[in-house]
Order: C-alpha cells, then structure tokens, then sequence
C-alpha cells in the first residue's frame, strides 16, 4: 500500500494500536502528525518515523484543541488525506475495581456455576461514564468534523475509526467503553453514507484484544483467559491492526463505504 503525497493524522499514537498505525503509514510513504496528548511520546514517535512526520500535542476531547491542531497540521503539512481516530483511554479504575469479581466469576466457572455478580455498572461515577464517552466518542467526533471541513471542498479522503468488538456484541464489565466503542460504529455508518457523495471514504475497525499498554490494565488470569477464548489463541500485534487500518486507508479499499473490519483472531466475526 502505498501512500506517497497524502498527509496523514493520526490520533492516540503516541503508543501502542496509534503508534503502529503511523509507522504503517509512513512506511508507505505519507508525511505523518502524530498527534498525542502526552508530548513526551508524540516528540518520540514523530522522531523515529521514517519521512516527513511531526508531533502534535492535544486532547481529542477538547473540541478547541481539536480545531487548532488540524489548522496547525494544515499550515505546516498540508490538507489532511487520511485521518485515524485511535485514541483512547482504557477506563483503568473501573477494572482495578472489577478485577476481583472477574477472577472469582472464571474460578466459578470451572463449577459449572457462576454467581458472583461484577457490578460495574452501578459503580460507574459520572465522571468516569463521561470521560469514556468524551475522549473515545466525542473525540472521534471532533476529529471526524475538523477533517470533512478539508476533506468535503477537495472532493477526496479516507477515514478509519478503531472501535473494538466491545462495540460490536458489548463486553461485560465495561459498559461505557462498550457504549463509546458502539456509537463509533453506528457513527461510522452514518458518516459514510452521507459523506461518500463527497468522495471520502469511511471505515471502522472492530479490533479483537490486543497487546498494547492499555492490556497492562490486566491480571495474568485475565489475559490468559482471553487469549484462550480467542480461536487465534492469542493476543494481536498492535502491527495487525495498523495493517488493517492502513488497507482502509488505501486506495485498495476504494469499495468499502460505512464497514465495519474486525481483526479479533476469530473472536467476533460479522
């Protein structure tokens, strides 16, 4: 796949799923903001890129940072080709709490009976339910705006959301990443079906379980459990995702308009 004179953004890449995804596409040949609210990992991945790349600083859930990072991109690179909504946040004290009940819940399964309920739900604080929302749902938002507003006059683009397959079937114990992941699927759908007139093209990427720092929220027990519930029988590369990303991205997948790709080592098929 090749990507010589597009100018690409794409957000959260400062690690893990974001940082293999801007490598992807460097590597194909695209200039790359690597655009990260920690400075620190922007400055590192933008140094390590091969080509024209470049840190930005922001937080995808503030609509004004949003806005100023786009025309920053815009006036030192050039109008934006390919963005990717990447980031995210893991929602990691709500795990921490929830840990506990999962592990006794999969002991319990070796009985043949679960009764251990995990409560999460009624234990999300509204600060919590909202910071997933607002960096994964409305940051995708935000981000989607900033680049139709450059995309729709030139008649040419590509988008890729990274949801999960959370958002897909739901995942138990995490309803509020489960519900951001799900409005950026049915958001997807939406844009792409009224965008696609214009020339741009929108995807998303229901990605399986993968082995990115946001995984270190996890117990031992956990990530062994779900490796074996996943036919693969492991993990994914963050480099498997990127790669998928990187093919909606392309020209290759110049038909898929509002789909919906699920790398998840046959955990989730649709």
């Amino acid at each position: 796949m090749r990507f010589e004179g597009k100018v690409a953004l794409v957000t959260g890449s400062g690690s893990g799923i974001g940082e293999a995804t801007a490598r992807a596409l460097a590597e194909g040949g695209a200039s790359v903001a690597v655009l990260d609210v920690n400075e620190e990992q922007a400055k590192l991945v933008a140094g390590t890129l091969p080509g024209s790349a470049r840190p930005v600083v922001a937080s995808v859930a503030d609509s004004a940072a949003v806005d100023r990072a786009f025309a920053e991109v815009e006036a030192e690179m050039g109008p934006i080709d390919i963005l990717v909504n990447n980031a995210g946040i893991p929602g990691r004290a709500l795990t921490e709490r929830i840990t506990p009940a999962i592990e006794a819940q999969m002991a319990e399964a070796a009985t043949g009976r679960i009764t251990t309920a995990l409560e999460s739900t009624v234990s999300i604080t509204d600060d919590e339910w909202a910071d997933m929302l607002q960096v994964h749902l409305f940051g995708t938002f935000y981000c989607t705006r900033a680049a139709l507003r450059s995309m729709a006059p030139r008649g040419s683009g590509a988008i890729v959301n990274i949801a999960s397959i959370c958002g897909v079937e739901g995942c138990a114990g995490h309803p509020h990443y489960s519900a951001a992941k799900g409005g950026i699927l049915s958001f997807t759908r939406a844009v792409a079906k009224e965008v696609i007139l214009q020339g741009i093209r929108v995807n998303a990427v229901a990605a399986g379980y993968v082995d990115t720092p946001m995984a270190e929220t996890m117990s031992a027990a956990m990530r062994a459990a779900l490796e074996v519930q996943t036919p693969i029988g492991r993990m994914a590369r963050p480099q498997e995702i990127a790669a998928t990303a990187a093919f909606l991205a392309s020209d290759d997948a110049s038909f898929f308009v509002g789909a919906t790709v699920t790398p998840s080592g046959g955990l989730v098929t649709v």
